[in-house]
């Protein structure tokens, strides 16, 4: 690889142990991947931010690394960690749990990262321009900043994102060059899409067909919110690995299908109706008639738009399942000065935050809630909720979720 002079110092150990160890890892991927170059990096999204996810190991790594590393050189955010740090006892999660988090929280904080605690830091502030160059982790905001952005960024795992946040550099391969980033599917769509689990719906087929490719959609409304778009995200990096998509007339890299193919011939042609929506909901409403004991919006974590919605449907009612609304710490306070937390509340749910039901440590949570099964609006959750857990998982509609942890039960016909 053509290293930089001031890379190849970091590379030698000039700049200091941690860099030089980063700069080692990059250099390693780089030469993986054919790169000819480093590319400086706007911003990271650190993904091994749950010690869970972590594990011992890699916060004894990054606490050492943090020992000999200054700050960050790039700009650096924190994905969902595994307990709510405001009231982690009151949730449920264990003192051990909350404890080996603050460790690998306050690690990264050394080296100058945001604790946001957030798999939607794009709802906080951190948003990259489109161009920009990106170190993400997390699934989904990486298909989100790829693609709805157009920023670009390669799936970053925790190792790869901690180098380029030390160092400021990635390897130029992958999704940071050009010739990668054309459509190689095209998906018609021909049928309406309106809530949020039928972006969801629509992700999950169509990643399970494309796997790791490039979607190019037609038909989507050009009034699809951020929202929706977050939904399809993360079910396309869910049940495939999309990493990259295109909405022709909407994302950024698609105001033709033409441009977002790129000259490319469509490896293949889905038509998605009716009839593949009910299929994916279908596979995806894994239940059994057991009463619903969590419901859980917010995977990804909801923005202020999805709390307003859920305090209007639960306004003056309780709850009799628990409910969780997942969201991010900024969010929660924004929800709490405009009054929203408190009708959500009132109600019996709570909104959780810094952690989500993936990379929770959820075994304390699950066993107080006397888990029989889960009701979700994420098709991201509900795809692995099942396997996670061994629990049914009821997927629906953000109403049909609500309405299941009023009753206690999710009913079907609603969707």
């Amino acid at each position: 690889m053509r290293l930089t002079e001031e890379e190849q110092l970091m590379l030698n150990g000039e700049r200091g142990p941690s860099v030089q160890k980063a700069m080692e890892i990059q250099v390693q991927l780089g030469e993986i991947y054919g790169a000819e170059c480093m590319i400086p990096v706007k911003s990271a999204h650190m993904p091994g931010a749950s010690i869970v996810v972590a594990g011992d190991g890699a916060l004894k790594f990054i606490e050492e690394m943090g020992n000999h590393c200054e700050k960050f050189a790039a700009f650096t955010t924190l994905n969902t960690g595994a307990v709510d740090m405001d009231r982690p006892e009151e949730v449920g999660f264990s003192e051990e749990a909350v404890k080996k988090q603050q460790r690998l929280t306050c690690a990264y904080e050394k080296m100058g990262a945001i604790a946001c605690h957030t798999c939607t830091p794009y709802f906080i502030g951190h948003v990259p321009k489109k161009g920009e160059h990106l170190a993400w982790g997390e699934s989904s905001a990486i298909a989100f900043v790829n693609s709805v952005l157009g920023a670009r960024t390669n799936r970053e795992g925790g190792p790869a994102a901690l180098a380029a946040a030390i160092t400021g550099r990635v390897p130029a391969y992958g999704y940071h060059l050009d010739e990668n980033r054309k459509g190689n599917f095209i998906i018609n769509v021909r049928c309406e899409l309106s809530d949020v689990s039928d972006f969801g719906s629509l992700g999950y087929w169509v990643g399970k067909r494309v796997e790791s490719g490039v979607p190019v959609f037609t038909g989507i409304p050009a009034d699809t919110d951020l929202d929706q778009l977050k939904m399809l995200s993360a079910a396309l990096a869910s049940s495939g690995s999309v990493a990259l998509f295109h909405v022709v007339g909407l994302t950024p890299e698609a105001p033709t299908l033409e441009a977002a193919m790129g000259g490319n011939k469509a490896v293949e042609v889905y038509e998605f109706t009716k009839k593949e929506m009910d299929e994916a909901n279908r596979q995806l409403n894994k239940h059994s008639g057991q009463p619903v004991s969590l419901v859980a919006l917010g995977c990804p974590h909801s923005s202020l738009r999805e709390i307003i919605r859920i305090a209007e449907l639960l306004k003056d009612k309780k709850v009799k399942a628990h409910f969780w609304v997942l969201t991010s710490q900024p969010i929660k306070h924004l929800a709490e000065r405009s009054g929203y937390a408190q009708i959500i509340e009132a109600a019996g749910a709570k909104l959780v935050v810094d952690t989500c039901t993936v990379l929770g440590e959820m075994a304390e949570p699950m066993r107080r809630t006397g888990m029989t099964a889960m009701a979700t609006n994420s098709a991201k959750l509900a795809h692995y909720a099942p396997g996670q857990w061994n629990i049914p998982t009821y997927y629906g509609t953000t109403e049909q979720c609500v309405n299941a942890a009023l009753k206690g039960v999710f009913e079907n016909d609603q969707h």
